[in-house]
C-alpha cells in the first residue's frame, strides 16, 4: 500500500518541488495551501503523515498539529519552519508533533523521516485491527451456551455494559466471570480505554494496597521511586477486581472511598490521587454471611452490589456443556496440530452426566486431556479421567494393568503432545520439572 502524504505549504513553488521529490520516493502527495483545505484533505483522504508549514495564512503549524492528533490520532505530523526556535520545538512535541525541523538546514532529514512516521503510523494501524480483533473475540457474541440461564444473564450484562454503573459477578469458581467482565468492558463507552483485572487472593494484604495504589518514593524500604497503582493504569476505563471475597478489610475501606469519591491515597502519600474508573468486581462467596461473620464490609457490599449478576453453574445449563467441550476440542486440536476431532455420543453422555465442582475451568482442563489422549481421530470415554469414565474396559491404556505402564505411557503422550517441551508437559501433567526428569530417567523414555 502506498504511503499518502499530505503537504501544506502556501509556498506555491517550494510545495511543488518538495510535492515532486516525494513522490518519486514511492509515496503518493496530496497538496493544501492553508490550515482549512488541509484539513478537509483529511476528511477526504486515509492519511499517513501530514508535512506541515509553521507559518500559514490562516493560521500556526503548531496549533493546528494539536488539532490534527485529536481528531486523527494514528496520523503523525513532521513540522516545517523557516524560522526555528527552542520554544515553539517544545511546544510542536507537546501538540503531538512527530518532528519539527529547519527548512534549508534540515531538508536531507525530510525523506528519512516520512519513512520513520510511516513505519511508526503502520504500526498503530495494525495494534488497532488487534484491539479490534481481541475486542470481537471478548465481546458477549463469542460467550459459548444457548440454554435459558446463560442467555439470562448475558441479557443483563449487555443491559448494564453501556452505563458506567459498578458490577458485581458471583457464581462458582470457573463459571467465567472474567470473561463477562472483559465482554461488559467491550461493550461500554470506556472499550477504547484499558482493561485492568486482578486478583485479589493472591496477594498479600499490604502487596495488595501497593499493587491497587501505587506508592511514593520513601514510602517504604527499597521504594526507590514513585509507582503508579493499577487504578491509576485503568484511569477512563475498567478496574476488575476478582475475589474481591479474599480482600482483607482494612483493604475494603480504600475501595470504598474510590466508589465514592473517586480519591484515594497512595501508600506513603498525603494528597489524593483523583481517578475515573469503572469497577467490575466478582465473588464465589456468599457476601452477605461474609459481612455476618464479620469479614467484609457492609456498606462496601451495598456499593458493589448496585447491579448484581450471578452466573450460573455449569450443571445448571447441561446443554451447554457440548458446545463448550467441542470448542475446547477444536482449539487444543488446534494447538497440537491434528485434525478437528469427533466426540462419541457414549463421550459427550458422560460429560454431561459429571457434576463440574470446577465448572468450565474443570470441562476445559478435561478436554485438553482427551485431546492428547486421542486416537482415530475421535473423543471417546477412554480418553476421559476414570472418574468420568463410565466403561471400566476403557480405563486401562494399555493391555498391561501395571501403573508403571500405564504412567510411562501417559507421560509419553503428553511429552508427544508439547513436542518435548519438558515444562508445559510438567504443567500438563500437574508434577514439578524435577519430577518429570526423574521419571523420564526412571522410565527410560
Amino acid at each position: 500500500m502506498v504511503n499518502k502524504i499530505l503537504l501544506i505549504d502556501d509556498e506555491e513553488k517550494l510545495r511543488k518541488l518538495l510535492a515532486k521529490i516525494i513522490t518519486l520516493e514511492g509515496f503518493e502527495v496530496i497538496e493544501a495551501a492553508d490550515i482549512k483545505s488541509g484539513l478537509k484533505k483529511l476528511d477526504v483522504f486515509d492519511i499517513d503523515v501530514v508535512l506541515c508549514d509553521v507559518k500559514l495564512p490562516d493560521g500556526n503549524g503548531v496549533e493546528t498539529a494539536k488539532l490534527i492528533k485529536e481528531r486523527y490520532p494514528i496520523v503523525e505530523i513532521i513540522l516545517l519552519t523557516a524560522y526555528g526556535n527552542i520554544p515553539d520545538g517544545v511546544k510542536a512535541i507537546k501538540n503531538g508533533a512527530f518532528e519539527y525541523i529547519t527548512k534549508g538546514d534540515d531538508n536531507n532529514r525530510i525523506i528519512p523521516l516520512l519513512y520513520k512516521a510511516c513505519e511508526k503510523v503502520a504500526l498503530a494501524r495494525r495494534v488497532r485491527q488487534l484491539e479490534k480483533q481481541l475486542g470481537a473475540r471478548l465481546s458477549f457474541d463469542k460467550i459459548i451456551g444457548s440454554s435459558a440461564a446463560i442467555k439470562s444473564a448475558i441479557a443483563l450484562a449487555q443491559k448494564v455494559s453501556v452505563t458506567n454503573t459498578t458490577v458485581l459477578l458471583t457464581g462458582e469458581t470457573g463459571t467465567g466471570k472474567e470473561v463477562f467482565a472483559q465482554a461488559i468492558h467491550q461493550a461500554s463507552p470506556r472499550k477504547e480505554r484499558s482493561f485492568v483485572a486482578i486478583n485479589c487472593a493472591a496477594f498479600t494484604k499490604d502487596l495488595l494496597e501497593n499493587e491497587l495504589f501505587g506508592h511514593k518514593s520513601g514510602a517504604f524500604t527499597g521504594a526507590t521511586k514513585d509507582q503508579r497503582g493499577l487504578f491509576e493504569e485503568a484511569h477512563l476505563g475498567t478496574i476488575f477486581l476478582d475475589e474481591i471475597g479474599e480482600m482483607a478489610i482494612e483493604l475494603q475501606a480504600k475501595i470504598l472511598r474510590v466508589l465514592e469519591t473517586g480519591e484515594f491515597l497512595k501508600v506513603g502519600d498525603s494528597r489524593p490521587t483523583k481517578v475515573d474508573v469503572r469497577i467490575i468486581a466478582a465473588t464465589n462467596r456468599d457476601l452477605e454471611a461474609e459481612i455476618d461473620a464479620e469479614h467484609f464490609r457492609s456498606d462496601l457490599f451495598y456499593r458493589l452490589s448496585v447491579f448484581t449478576i450471578q452466573l450460573p453453574p455449569l450443571r445448571e445449563r447441561v446443554q451447554d456443556i457440548r458446545l463448550l467441550a467441542q470448542y475446547y476440542a477444536d482449539i487444543f486440536a488446534l494447538k497440537s496440530n491434528i485434525k478437528p476431532l469427533q466426540m462419541t455420543a457414549e463421550f459427550v453422555a458422560a460429560l454431561e452426566r459429571n457434576v463440574w465442582r470446577g465448572n468450565i475451568r474443570e470441562l476445559k482442563n478435561v478436554i485438553e486431556r482427551s485431546v492428547i489422549l486421542s486416537e482415530d481421530g475421535q473423543l471417546d470415554v477412554g480418553s476421559l479421567p476414570f472418574g468420568l469414565n463410565s466403561s471400566k474396559a476403557n480405563d486401562v491404556l494399555s493391555p498391561s494393568f501395571s501403573m508403571t505402564t500405564v504412567e510411562r505411557q501417559h507421560i509419553q503422550r503428553v511429552l508427544q503432545h508439547t513436542n518435548g517441551n519438558k515444562a508445559e508437559a510438567a504443567r500438563l501433567l500437574e508434577i514439578g520439572v524435577a519430577t518429570l526428569y526423574r521419571k523420564i530417567e526412571e522410565y527410560k523414555i
